[in-house]
């Protein structure tokens, strides 16, 4: 075990510290590895890379932090996100404690190795590894990608937990969790909670983006039909577009508004059922949420799903079928879009509700 995690330490670091800055943050970040490590700062790293392997022998869900908003739109600050939504998860969440496998590395600049010449990745592995002539990539998404690789490779049949980040960052994860699946020959399908369809092809020259991802993980479905998207109210296409153009599902906000969230998440999993679909991977943006229960996000979107609704098909989704990958993105803590009605506390508001959502949906 301690010769495998050895492998993958210098892409990590630990949980909290995925944002290189000294003060800001600074509060919370001390206070969530108080928490975990009983230390600060440089003590509470060593603290977090000398028990690893040890915690990672228990058998509970897995956290990886992607502190990275490269890959988001105009409103960036979602690369706190894992940062405070843990600190929320623990103080909210009493009774279960996963296990923290910690943050990937982020050079905020950069989103794929692949949009990265060769001369500046040289000059980030030596940043990085202190060696310019290493193989490791340097990007964050690319080391998602590679850390979530080795997780599945390593713990066969674990449940890893993203937390971002902007949602660009849920397609390393995705893309991992997805072909190991096929290794496995699962029967695996994407229900992905959103305001926004992030169906684009790419956006403004940019394959994978937070507006694009979901485009580029659906070569990884066994049939698109696999992708179920459920919340979406903000797009520039009717719904019949996305599903007739690339042969997915969606389910929009307006429909659980009228319906209830108790029929429309019954045809949810009557759709799977008939596809004999054995294991689910959740993929959660925060703006599926209306913006009374999640105002500090980059996106925020009215007349979206009320927490309670969200959190009733979670729990059903998870008494159908099993739920062997999930994440959560789009928590930009610094940003507070108001709501129209009675004025929420934020970023508090937003942390309690992505708190519930993860517990929701692997607690």
């Amino acid at each position: 075990m301690t010769n495998a995690i050895e492998s993958i330490l210098p892409y990590l670091c630990a949980p909290g510290s995925g944002v290189y800055t000294v003060f800001t943050g600074r509060e919370r970040r001390q206070a969530l590895q108080k928490l975990l490590y009983g230390e600060i700062d440089q003590a509470a790293e060593e603290t977090w890379r000398n028990t690893l392997a040890e915690k990672l022998k228990q058998n509970n869900p897995v956290v990886l932090g992607i502190c990275s908003d490269s890959g988001g739109g105009i409103n960036r600050g979602a690369n706190w996100g894992p940062l405070f939504v843990r600190l929320a998860l623990y103080q909210h969440i009493k009774n279960w404690q996963p296990t923290e496998l910690g943050d990937v590395r982020v050079i905020p600049q950069l989103l794929l190795d692949e949009y990265v010449s060769e001369p500046i990745i040289k000059d980030c592995r030596k940043a990085l590894y202190g060696d310019e002539n290493s193989s490791r990539v340097v990007s964050p998404l690319s080391i998602a990608y590679e850390s979530a690789k080795w997780f599945y490779k390593t713990f066969p049949n674990r449940i890893l937990l993203g937390i971002g980040g902007d949602h660009s960052c849920s397609y390393p994860l995705l893309k991992a969790y997805l072909e190991h699946k096929n290794l496995q020959s699962k029967k695996v399908a994407v229900i992905h909670f959103d305001a926004h369809t992030d169906m684009m092809e790419s956006r403004l020259g940019i394959p994978v983006c937070f507006g694009s991802w979901t485009y580029h993980i659906l070569p990884y479905l066994t049939r698109p039909d696999h992708l179920v998207q459920i919340g979406i109210r903000a797009s520039g296409r009717p719904r019949q577009h996305w599903e007739s153009h690339h042969g997915i599902r969606q389910f929009w906000a307006h429909e659980i508004h009228d319906n209830g969230a108790d029929a429309v998440i019954h045809e949810v999993i009557s759709h799977l059922k008939t596809r004999q679909i054995e294991e689910i991977y959740i993929t959660f943006d925060i703006d599926a949420l209306d913006v009374s229960a999640a105002a500090a996000t980059g996106t925020p979107e009215t007349d979206g799903l009320k927490l309670m609704e969200a959190l009733e098909m979670i729990k059903a989704l998870k008494k159908s079928f099993l739920v062997t990958g999930a994440d959560l993105m789009e928590v930009a803590p610094f940003i507070s879009y108001p709501d129209k009605g009675k004025p929420k506390e934020e970023p508090e508001n937003t942390l309690k509700s992505a708190a519930e959502i993860i517990a929701a949906m692997v607690g």
